[in-house]
């Protein structure tokens, strides 16, 4: 029985959020609203590149076309000039977590 509920569960694809810069509930949401600002950039893991957001959140930036082109990841000059940069954070912009709860 346990395995056909893991093959269920197999063909679920949960998708995939982007990690927190910091564990607390500062990172849940942007107080003031305002459009966050790219601060740096890292590589995940994986050697995919996360932007590091003024927010406290961070957000992969994937080059793989043709689903997303962002052949400016790729070029560390480009990458840098997109520091300060403003930034619409998806995190942001659902609120905070508790927001999202219901009664």
């Amino acid at each position: 029985m346990a395995a056909i509920s893991m093959g269920r569960d197999l063909l679920h694809k949960k998708i995939e959020r982007p990690s927190l810069a910091k564990q607390s509930t500062e990172s849940e949401h942007n107080p003031d609203k305002r459009d966050s600002t790219i601060t740096g950039f890292h590589q995940d893991e994986d050697g995919h590149w996360v932007a590091e957001l003024s927010c406290g959140h961070t957000q992969h930036l994937r080059h793989q076309p043709p689903w997303q082109s962002r052949a400016w990841v790729m070029d560390p000059v480009q990458r840098q000039e997109k520091i300060g940069q403003p930034f619409a954070c998806g995190w942001c912009a659902q609120g905070s977590v508790s927001d999202n709860l219901g009664d």
